[in-house]
C-alpha cells in the first residue's frame, strides 16, 4: 500500500509499504477514505518530537470503512467508522474512570519505559506518534490496523459526509474537553491563545458552552477572522501587547478562564521565546513556553488555566509563582476523545456544530507531502488539509 512516512526533520515520503494485518482479536483493518494533518503533527515535522524512527507512518486523523475485521471486534466490513486518535482498551483503571487518554496497556510494555523515564508512567497508545506512544503506524496511508476497534471507533450514519465528521477523531474533541477543562459558566470571559484547528474549535465550544466573550489571539489574518466568524474577539499580538488588551477587555479583573491552544512551539519575536527556539533546534525535549506564560499572566485571579497545547518535554522560567499566588487551577491532558464522540456526534448530525469551515485544501495522499510544508509555512492559508486516501 501507499502510505506517508518520516525520514527526518521536513523529510515525509509517500512511499510503498507492507499492507496491515490483523494481529489480534480484538483489530480491524480500515481502508482509509479521508485522513487530516494536525497541528500536532508539525511538531513530528519539525523534528521536536523524540523516538520517532525513519520509515514511520504517520497521521492520527482519519475514517475509513471496514475491510477486515477480528473475530473479538464488534464492528462489521463495509461499516464507515471515525478512530479516535488515542488508543483505548476500555477495560483497565483509567479506561474506567473515562480516561481513556492515560490507558495502561495500549502501549506495548518494551516502549513503556521511554515514557516511564520521561514522565513518571508510560503513556497511553496514539496513532503514528512517535515510538514513545507505541510505535503504532498511522492512518495517513491506504490501509491501517486499529487495535481495540470495540471500544474506540464511531460508526458515522448515512448522510453525513467524511468532512462533517472526521474530527471527531482528534480536533474537535479536543476543543470540546479544552472548553471543559476551563469550567466554563454562563457569563465567563475566555482568552483563547492561537487561533489554529483546535484553537478555533476551542472558541466554538466555549461559545456554546455559555461564554459571554470569547477572545482569541492570533497574528495570521485568516484565523482570526475565522474566529470573529466564530463570534470572538480579535487580538493581533504583533499589534498589541496582548497582558494589556485582556485587562482592558475585561474591565480590569483578567479573563475568567485561558485556553493555551499554542502549546511547545510558540511563535513570535519575545526574547523568551527566540532563546527557547535556539534550545529548541539543539535539544529537541525543550518546549517553547511564551504563550502559557502570557496566558498565566493574563488570567485572573482565581481563574482557570486550561491546556490542550502539546507539551512533549522541559520547560524553562515556568511562572510557579503567579500560578500558586493567583491561586489558579490548572488542567491539562492528551483528550479522552471516546468520552466525546457519541455527544459531539449528535451535535453535528443536528447541525449545532459545523466543522467543515476549518477546511482549506484537499489533496489526494500522494501529494502529502506538498501539503505538509504548506500547512508548516503557509497557516494563514493553509488552516487545515484533507488527505484523501
Amino acid at each position: 500500500m501507499r502510505a506517508l512516512t518520516w525520514h527526518g526533520k521536513f523529510d515525509v515520503r509517500v512511499d510503498t509499504v507492507p499492507d496491515p494485518k490483523i494481529l489480534n482479536p480484538r483489530d480491524v483493518i480500515l481502508k482509509v477514505t479521508s485522513t487530516a494533518i494536525c497541528g500536532s503533527d508539525l511538531h513530528l515535522y519539525d523534528g521536536v518530537i523524540p523516538t520517532m524512527m525513519a520509515g514511520d507512518i504517520l497521521g492520527h486523523e482519519f475514517m475509513g470503512v471496514v475491510e477486515e475485521a477480528g473475530p473479538a471486534s464488534t464492528l462489521k466490513r463495509g461499516q464507515r467508522v471515525v478512530v479516535p486518535f488515542t488508543i483505548a482498551c476500555g477495560h483497565c483503571y483509567f479506561c474506567e474512570r473515562q480516561q481513556f487518554a492515560a490507558c495502561d496497556n495500549s502501549n506495548p510494555v518494551e516502549n513503556q519505559e521511554i515514557s516511564e523515564k520521561l514522565y513518571g508512567h508510560a503513556m497511553s497508545g496514539l496513532f503514528g506518534y512517535s515510538h514513545m506512544t507505541g510505535g503504532y503506524p498511522g492512518g495517513q496511508a491506504e490501509y491501517v490496523r486499529v487495535p481495540f476497534s470495540d471500544v474506540g471507533p464511531v460508526v458515522i450514519p448515512d448522510g453525513l459526509e467524511d468532512d462533517k465528521v472526521l474530527f471527531l477523531s482528534d480536533i474537535l474533541p479536543t476543543g470540546w474537553m479544552a472548553a471543559k477543562n476551563a469550567e466554563i459558566e454562563e457569563g465567563d470571559i475566555v482568552a483563547v491563545f492561537g487561533c489554529g484547528p483546535v484553537g478555533l474549535f476551542s472558541i466554538q465550544s466555549a461559545i456554546a458552552m455559555g461564554a459571554e466573550t470569547v477572545i482569541a489571539i492570533d497574528h495570521h489574518p485568516r484565523r482570526l477572522e475565522l474566529a470573529r466568524g466564530l463570534g470572538a474577539k480579535i487580538i493581533d499580538f504583533t499589534e498589541t501587547v496582548v497582558g494589556d488588551a485582556l485587562m482592558e477587555m475585561s474591565g480590569g479583573i483578567g479573563p475568567d478562564a485561558v485556553i493555551d491552544a499554542v502549546g511547545m512551539e510558540a511563535h513570535g519575536f519575545a526574547p523568551d521565546n527566540v532563546v527557547e527556539i535556539v534550545k529548541q533546534n539543539v535539544l529537541p525535549a525543550q518546549d517553547r513556553g511564551h504563550a502559557l506564560r502570557e496566558a498565566i499572566s493574563a488570567v485572573r485571579k482565581g481563574g482557570r488555566v486550561s491546556i490542550p497545547g502539546v507539551y512533549g518535554g522541559y520547560l524553562d522560567k515556568f511562572p510557579l509563582g503567579a500560578m500558586m499566588q493567583k491561586g489558579l487551577e490548572i488542567r491539562t491532558g492528551q483528550t479522552h476523545v471516546q468520552r466525546y464522540t457519541a455527544e459531539l456526534l449528535e451535535k453535528i448530525g443536528n447541525g449545532e456544530i459545523d466543522t467543515t469551515f476549518l477546511i482549506s485544501h484537499h489533496l489526494p495522499l500522494e501529494q502529502a507531502a506538498e501539503g505538509y510544508r504548506n500547512f508548516h509555512d503557509n497557516q494563514n492559508e493553509w488552516t487545515k488539509v484533507v488527505l484523501k486516501a
